[in-house]
């Protein structure tokens, strides 16, 4: 299956991707980051899947999610009749569940399943017996059962069986994990679940202010972002998957499993513009507790629970996604220095403080000690943005977003009567911005550049009038935009940087696709400058990228006409949504120019 035959299922503390089969071949249980139990996406069958369709195994003719929820409906047409099978995990009380229906819609239809656990990533065959009727998987710590309403027969270390169903018929299948130290759960009521779940969403769903032309495409991704939350503790996952690459066959494979702060700030901007201000309440608290510490100790990543200690290991039993490899869990990135995160956290909680979210006396505490560290270590060299693994260098987003940093300090102070240091804020804000106007920008080209002294261009600079850095009809931010279009797209979609032959920007071989989040960037800049049917033009283009199911990876790779990353990603689906604000000219005054 290709990225773009999946959707996704959760219940907002893990989430299983189904193909258009009708296999589910990833899952991570109990939580996001968690170990897997389904594994072929990573490698074959044999590392794990959970399939369900009409005899034969062939995609499904036609799939859908309930409306405002995310409930999966796939439907089969055969020869004989048309069944359906409705796939959804309800929101968790204690143990998580995976709940799929099979439904006669018409005639009479032979429908098969195979189901084969395999714990730790694929890597382990679990012990199975059959009680009451039952199957019980344990392996370690884990235990799943799986509640049938057919006997499966075993055989090949799987569990198989074939069943004939008809018109009006519905046939409940449920799948529950626990740890195997454990007594059996108590078995959910499927019809119960599924009501509540649908009422669940559709009336997270009826919170939503949003009301412009895009509105089915912007609730999508409200209900993937939604997804993407754990909501034990508010953290926000950037995917839920690992290793699905950025260039198929290549060694950019990451895991993005993990709450990079850059990207929950990015995903908490669209959920408060779109009217959702408790789950920024739960963020903040996150937050305050994963970052409590020192702010030399800020990390720009951390698990959902804010663990830091995310080693990155190779698993050298799966194959990798098309034989990309390797197939990686937990990222090295997360000991990189990537100064932009200050200004984006500081960003993020000004923009919920305008928005309504009550004042926090820690909150501001641990701001002004960021704020200390920024003023020491503004004017050195980082990663940056893209977490590239060549040499450090002073790279001018991480400046520009710097100087967000101590713009938002001084806003709070002006607008929420904050103590601190605001005279000098205001003074380092001035002296940080002459520094990028001086050393990141090339009078020559009339273009900013990815880093002091560098020529080459860079995506990112595309924040620049978004966060308030300079205005959108600037010159020289007319002139980054214009040689960005100019020098930075991939069959009209924009790249993220140029990858040298000598790969000493990022220190990786091999390529990557369009990074759709910054054509979005572009849609939203081109709106900022007025160019609006351009950026209309664009942003269908972008929109047509999305699968069947409204959801995008990643990037896109105009070479094989392909998703590609991790999926669903919430950095394409954040800036999505501010896109589609942007050419609904329904931003809020107050967010103008304080943009993540």
């Amino acid at each position: 299956m290709r990225i773009e035959d999946y959707a996704l299922i959760g219940d907002m503390q893990s989430a299983a991707l189904v193909a258009r089969d009708g296999s589910i071949d990833w899952l991570c249980l109990p939580r996001f980051d968690s170990p897997s139990c389904f594994s072929a996406l990573l490698g074959s069958e044999r590392n794990g899947h959970w399939w369900i369709g009409p005899a034969g195994r062939r995609p499904a003719d036609r799939r859908r999610y309930r409306p405002d929820t995310l409930i999966l409906e796939s439907e089969w047409d055969t020869p004989t009749g048309t069944v359906r099978v409705v796939d959804f995990m309800p929101p968790r009380d204690r143990n998580p569940d995976v709940v799929r229906i099979v439904e006669g819609v018409s005639g009479s239809v032979e429908v098969s399943t195979v189901l084969r656990v395999r714990f730790d990533y694929g890597r382990i065959v679990p012990w199975v017996r059959r009680t009451n009727g039952h199957l019980q998987a344990i392996g370690g710590p884990d235990s799943v059962w799986l509640h049938a309403p057919v006997p499966l027969k075993g055989g090949d270390y799987a569990h198989r069986a074939t069943f004939t169903v008809n018109e009006g018929d519905r046939l409940p299948f449920v799948f529950t994990w626990h740890p195997s130290h454990e007594a059996m759960p108590a078995q959910i009521e499927c019809d119960d679940q599924l009501q509540e779940t649908e009422a669940f969403w559709r009336e997270w769903v009826s919170r939503c202010t949003y009301e412009g032309p895009y509105r089915q495409a912007v609730v999508r991704s409200l209900i993937t972002l939604k997804a993407l939350t754990y909501a034990p503790t508010g953290g926000i996952v950037a995917a839920p998957t690992t290793s699905l690459p950025e260039d198929i066959g290549g060694v950019r494979n990451w895991d993005y499993r993990f709450c990079w702060l850059r990207d929950a700030t990015l995903t908490l901007d669209a959920l408060i513009s779109s009217g959702y201000l408790e789950e920024a309440a739960d963020w903040r608290a996150w937050l305050l507790r994963a970052i409590a510490g020192r702010p030399q100790d800020l990390q720009i990543m951390y698990g959902v629970a804010g663990e830091r200690r995310l080693p990155e290991l190779r698993l050298d039993w799966l194959d990798g996604y098309e034989d990309s490899r390797p197939v990686r869990i937990g990222n090295e990135a997360v000991r990189q220095l990537q100064l932009d995160v200050y200004g984006e956290v500081m960003n993020c909680l000004y923009v919920s403080r305008s928005r309504g979210l009550a004042a926090d006396e820690r909150a501001w505490t641990i701001q002004r000690q960021l704020l200390d560290y920024v003023e020491e270590h503004w004017d050195e060299p980082d990663e940056g943005l893209w977490e590239v693994r060549g040499p450090r260098r002073h790279f001018v987003h991480s400046k520009v977003m710097c100087w967000a940093a101590l713009d938002r300090a001084v806003k709070y102070v002006e607008r929420f009567g904050r103590t601190g240091p605001v005279d000098k804020w205001r003074t380092l804000r001035d002296t940080v911005h002459a520094e990028i106007c001086a050393k990141g920008y090339d009078p020559r080209r009339n273009t900013f550049t990815q880093s002091y002294g560098s020529s080459e261009l860079d995506a990112a600079l595309l924040m620049i009038p978004m966060v308030g850095f300079l205005p959108a009809d600037d010159p020289r931010v007319v002139g980054t935009v214009a040689a960005i279009e100019k020098e930075l797209m991939s069959d009209g979609f924009v790249l993220r940087y140029p990858l040298a032959e000598d790969n000493d920007v990022d220190g990786l071989p091999g390529g990557e696709g369009a990074f759709l989040a910054c054509s979005f960037w572009l849609v939203e800049v081109m709106a900022m400058q007025g160019r609006k049917e351009e950026a209309e033009d664009l942003y269908e283009r972008l929109l047509a990228l999305r699968n069947d199911v409204g959801l995008l990876a990643e990037e896109y790779d105009p070479r094989y006409g392909r998703l590609v990353g991790n999926f669903p990603q919430a950095f394409s689906h954040v800036p999505l949504i501010h896109a589609a604000r942007a050419l609904s000219a329904e931003r809020p005054d107050e967010s103008a120019g304080t943009r993540p």
